[in-house]
């Protein structure tokens, strides 16, 4: 095994021959948030991985039972930002910059590459685990994209992957940081394999086993037969989606233009915890975020995922250079107390040009050209 501090790298033998290349997030007291030092370890290691004949597949895991990856290193974003007041802080560049590339490298990879998505699964965990081939959850995984909350927006391809959910469900879940259960994410296309926790090692022993092959394509089947054969023997369900059972009325709360949307959100009421929780998250978040996703659902599925991942740049740094994520991250992480002061009350006080500002890339050269 290679240790490195906030990543583990390790090689499983196969009766094959083949090797599994394991990936493992290494900061279990932050839930394995992904640290720019992580992003930079695991794009050379995968790198090295898809070129090398002897791994098979990859897996990427997070230390730990509460979470794979529950987001981004949004406190060091902060510090750079607030050094930075009104511009383009270089060191959020750099972060956005390297973090898109290494999820560009995961939808591109070629080869299997699995992620186990247990406990939670958040903002930049969910950039890892959408671009990969086989995406495993368990009865303790939560699925979401909480940015609304702290003033930035699905990023990491959401603007690719939730455009692409049933129905309006990707609006929803963008708009109210919905935590989504394993049947949640298998229904909306996040995940497509379900497993106990407690299969984790079996899943391993099984692998093992696997006659792996040089054919990517076989090993692809290969990979989804042995998860399929361990998920036969497991005992509980992965329950009800709460998400395919409501789509209508979501579809319903989530159609017409953004001022419509939120009028039907605020006059909603409801026993329903999820749909409560849902609404005073969305209610409560910056309306500059939820701007920015009535933009992003706008897109569609036309754009390319390179060209997803160069609009979400452009996207990213300008939040942070004059949209609400200084104050969203200071009410949520700083001071903690949860009641960020947004730079407008309501999404209709929002100024069009500010949005458009926000949405126009800074550069003439962009970071991400040759994507």
């Amino acid at each position: 095994m290679t240790c490195q501090q906030s990543v583990f790298f390790q090689t499983l033998a196969t009766a094959s021959g083949k090797l599994i290349g394991v990936a493992t997030l290494n900061a279990e007291k932050a839930l394995n948030a992904l640290s720019l030092d992580m992003v930079r370890l695991l794009t050379e290691q995968l790198t090295k991985w898809k070129s090398d004949t002897n791994i098979a597949f990859v897996v990427l895991d997070g230390c730990g039972e509460k979470a794979f990856c529950a987001g981004g290193d949004v406190r060091a974003l902060y510090d750079a930002s607030i050094a930075n007041k009104g511009q383009v802080a270089e060191a959020a560049k750099t972060f956005f910059t390297e973090e898109y590339q290494l999820d560009h490298l995961i939808h591109t990879f070629e080869k299997p590459v699995m992620v186990w998505g247990n406990g939670f699964v958040m903002g930049g965990g969910v950039g890892l685990m959408a671009g990969a081939s086989h995406r495993v959850v368990t009865e303790t995984s939560r699925i979401a994209m909480p940015e609304v909350t702290i003033g930035l927006f699905p990023d990491v391809g959401g603007s690719y992957f939730l455009n692409r959910t049933p129905g309006k469900s990707g609006m929803f879940l963008g708009f109210t940081a919905y935590q989504m259960n394993a049947a949640d994410a298998c229904y909306v296309g996040m995940a497509n394999h379900y497993l106990n926790n407690d299969d984790k090692e079996p899943m391993f022993d099984v692998l093992a086993t696997v006659d792996w092959s040089d054919d990517i394509g076989m090993n692809h089947q290969y990979l989804d037969e042995a998860l399929h054969e361990v998920a036969l023997k497991s005992a509980v369900p992965k329950g009800e989606s709460v998400i395919a059972d409501n789509q209508g009325l979501i579809d319903t709360l989530m159609s017409g233009n953004l001022n419509d949307i939120v009028t039907r959100m605020t006059a909603l009421e409801t026993d329903e915890k999820w749909l409560s929780r849902a609404k005073s998250s969305m209610l409560s978040g910056s309306p500059i975020s939820c701007q920015l996703i009535f933009e992003q659902a706008k897109l569609g599925t036309d754009l390319s995922l390179a060209d997803v991942f160069r609009w979400e740049l452009a996207v990213s740094v300008n939040c942070l250079a004059i949209g609400d994520f200084n104050e969203g991250v200071r009410a949520l992480l700083i001071d903690k107390d949860r009641n960020p002061k947004w730079h407008q009350n309501s999404v209709s006080e929002v100024p069009s040009d500010l949005i458009q500002k926000i949405i126009t890339s800074p550069w003439k050269e962009h970071p991400l050209a040759a994507l």
